[in-house]
């Protein structure tokens, strides 16, 4: 075949890859189909093809360069990552991070130990004998909960001042509620961060963190049942609680991890084993803010919401299944992100 020859049988797909390749920059990688990908990989095939019999044929740079400059946009347009952020980071939360918590589920189990144990033991504990409260909460949180879950008090719907449910002032209530969505990620962030930072203390922080934190809110749970007012608490917690209370231990995990990095490193130095393993646990902490961040939008605005208890409780109940579900299932069988690579 001479030149001429394979120009003309050639050009033709030359132009085509070159329209698909004009089509693949005007769109994000979403906006391509199966068909165009399909063929975008056909046409690199050929189009290496036909480079490698012009070098053997010894047909000139300038066709050389023409076909390797189009190989190459090819090869861009191909294995280009994804062009939404917001992609990336749904991919994360569906397959990366629960991926990586299951491979250090050990750490998470003894961290959710050392928060649920004392949480439950607390709530049973002042729910048995109230006085015990006074060893945990001090007057002042004692009065704040009682008027909270008191009848009519902050997370009664009909608390206002003329008996009328104040959520329905929609303005108000959301204003209200963004307000409190804010100060609960700064508050439960803020433990989360205490819990995985804390783990470079060789795990002694995140290990008191996770212990008084346990026995504070367990003493809670237990003070209002006593008073007479657990219902209320209840409902009020039993949404936001599937997201945020299993944060805390997983939070409580990441930091475990660190302090298991700077125990047992091994081979490396203490700090070079810090950074190799603390790279998983940052990932880990991550999610858990994240979780903690979903708790705090439901904390401010569907937890003191007019609504039913009994269907809180549903509700509820459905989160606690899907939280586990999702850390323990999601993200299996499928191909793995570069965060876990």
């Amino acid at each position: 075949m001479t030149k001429r020859d394979f120009l003309a049988a050639r050009r033709p797909r030359w132009d085509r890859f070159t329209q698909l390749l004009d089509r693949f920059d005007r769109r994000r990688l979403r906006g391509r189909t199966a068909g165009e990908v399909a063929e975008l990989s056909r046409g690199l095939r050929e189009l290496a093809a036909d480079l490698a019999a012009v070098r053997a044929h010894g047909w000139g740079d300038r066709l050389d360069d023409y076909l390797n400059t189009l190989l190459g946009r090819g090869h861009t347009a191909f294995y280009a990552a994804p062009a939404s952020p917001l992609g990336s980071v749904v991919g994360y939360l569906t397959h990366g991070f629960p991926r990586v918590f299951r491979r250090n589920g050990r750490f998470f189990l003894v961290a959710a130990a050392l928060f649920f144990g004392p949480f439950f033991v607390a709530w049973a504990a002042v729910a048995l004998r109230p006085a015990l409260a006074d060893r945990v909460l001090p007057p002042e949180a004692q009065a704040m909960y009682d008027e909270m879950y008191a009848e009519g008090g902050g997370l009664d719907p009909d608390g206002g001042e003329d008996g009328r449910a104040n959520a329905f002032d929609l303005g108000a209530y959301g204003g209200q509620r963004s307000l409190m969505a804010g100060f609960y990620v700064y508050n439960n962030v803020g433990i989360a961060l205490k819990c995985f930072a804390l783990g470079v203390t060789f795990g002694l922080g995140t290990v008191y963190v996770l212990l008084s934190n346990g026995i504070q809110i367990g003493a809670v749970f237990g003070y209002a049942g006593a008073s007479g007012n657990g219902e209320r608490l209840f409902s009020f917690a039993v949404t936001h609680g599937s997201f945020e209370l299993t944060a805390i231990a997983v939070a409580g995990g990441a930091g475990l991890m660190l302090a298991d990095a700077l125990l047992h490193p091994g081979r490396r130095s203490r700090l070079g084993s810090l950074m190799v393993r603390g790279r998983e646990a940052i990932q880990i902490a991550a999610g858990a803010a994240v979780m903690l961040m979903i708790a705090a939008g439901l904390e401010a605005f569907w937890s003191p919401a007019p609504i039913a208890p009994s269907i809180k409780y549903v509700v509820g109940g459905s989160l606690w299944v899907a939280v586990f579900a999702w850390l323990l299932l999601a993200g299996r069988g499928g191909a793995p992100t570069e965060a876990n690579r």
